[in-house]
């Protein structure tokens, strides 16, 4: 049975991807093949005559079949905030996006930050196409004061511990967590911002913010809180995670630190690497996050930064809102932009396609380190291995429209933007969505 379009995530017993060219860094794969899967499951990698197959057929020419996506940085809202998106339509997005594993952060409410909350996630997501792996508070209701029972949580399926949207309000307790994620086999990652620099900031405090009359967050802010980690981990010699990093310092503080064998790893976003503080000239509440949008400076830094292993990992930090947070002037406008349904395409055209990343490096900036760095199995093009792969059409142009999302949220940077090089598919779990 031959088939091009298959939608919703459909379970199927065999499918045979034909002439696809297949890319695996990790298992040194990068030639053009057809891919078998029988039952979840890998068969054959090589050259499959059609003839004797019978099943679903999906003709591959063209297209790179790449390991699945891991996004481990999201938030889904649930529980708590189910207008602006939950653990179903945020499944729905990053599968859409090319995504066949997310982990979703624990500032709903009530925060992920016991056994119960982690059982909930896990139960309401099992058995999909996406993958979706829960990451427990630090500390109880994300106040700083108190450490959750990590090891409850771990045993129940949480897969790391941060306080996102706040960082670990002190050392001491900085330190005690990281030793007690350690214990665990797992680890902390931490929002680096000082409260107390960024106050009632809203955007990059520079030049641009002055000009506006806008309140800004300094560099500092993040920095500080990225050499205190950094300072903890190294006296206690055990590894920390930092979150959303978006400054040239940071970088070079980062670099410094791994130069020295400390255990860090950290992390970055699309819209980092491919947008400024100038953008904010505009208004456009779209563009307002936290870390802020910085200068060319530090988006050249970042670069460099994914380029030479300094930053580990790419995570779009998808924030939906619904459309009254973001609809307000600037200055009282809700913080966060969406980005599951984007990042691949926005990558694609201006990381990869100008040259500033190969896909190799694109696949291990987004596949294989996030799984490593939260100690989940990795996707595999081997055969006798789980099929959890990602169908991306390289050369698809087509513009980003946010009314089309599959996501609750609309607040994107990039609507309207047009991009070459789209996921067109995902298989995982023995489902696949295929659109080209």
């Amino acid at each position: 049975m031959n088939k091009e379009h298959v939608t919703g995530a459909e379970e199927r017993p065999a499918v045979l991807f034909k002439n696809a060219h297949l890319v695996d860094p990790a298992a040194g794969l990068d030639k053009k093949a057809d891919i078998l899967v029988s039952g979840g499951v890998i068969d054959t990698i090589g050259s499959v005559i059609e003839s004797s197959f019978d099943g679903l057929v999906i003709d591959c020419s063209g297209k790179h079949i790449v390991p699945g996506f891991f996004d481990m940085h999201v938030h889904f809202r649930e529980p708590g905030y189910e207008t602006a998106e939950t653990l179903e339509s945020g499944m729905r997005a990053a599968v859409a996006g090319g995504f066949t594993g997310v982990a979703v952060m624990p500032n709903t409410d009530p925060a992920c930050d016991n056994s119960g909350q982690v059982n909930y996630i896990k139960k309401r997501t099992e058995d999909k196409a996406v993958d979706v792996y829960p990451i427990g508070a630090v500390t109880k209701g994300r106040k700083g004061e108190e450490l959750t029972e990590m090891a409850d949580m771990k045993e129940a399926g949480a897969v790391a511990f941060s306080d996102d949207g706040v960082a670990v309000k002190n050392a001491k307790i900085m330190r005690n967590a990281i030793e007690y994620a350690s214990m665990i086999d797992t680890v902390i990652i931490d929002h680096c911002e000082d409260p107390h620099l960024s106050a009632d900031g809203v955007m990059n405090e520079s030049f641009v913010s002055t000009t506006l009359g806008m309140n800004g967050i300094p560099s500092i802010s993040e920095e500080i809180i990225v050499a205190r980690d950094i300072a903890v981990a190294e006296y206690i010699g055990k590894p920390v995670h930092l979150a959303h990093i978006s400054t040239a310092r940071s970088v070079e503080i980062i670099r410094d630190a791994k130069k020295r064998g400390v255990k860090v790893t950290a992390e970055t976003c699309p819209h980092y690497l491919v947008l400024t503080e100038k953008e904010l000239l505009s208004f456009n509440t779209n563009m307002k996050m936290n870390p802020p949008l910085r200068g060319e400076k530090d988006r050249d830094a970042l670069i460099a930064g994914v380029k030479d292993g300094t930053i580990d990992a790419i995570v779009t930090d998808h924030a939906p809102h619904v459309i009254d947070k973001k609809e307000q002037a600037f200055n009282v406008s809700a913080f966060g932009i969406i980005g599951l349904e984007t990042a691949l395409g926005v990558l694609l055209t201006k990381m990869v396609h100008e040259g500033e990343l190969t896909l190799k490096e694109l696949i291990r900036l987004y596949a294989i380190n996030p799984r490593s760095i939260l100690g989940i199995k990795q996707a595999c093009i081997e055969k006798g291995q789980k099929a959890n792969i990602t169908i991306l059409d390289m050369e698809k142009e087509w513009t980003i429209d946010k009314e089309t999302f599959l996501s609750r949220a609309r607040n994107t940077p990039f609507d309207q933007w047009k991009v070459k090089g789209k996921a067109v598919g995902v298989y995982n779990n023995n489902k696949l969505h295929y659109q080209p």
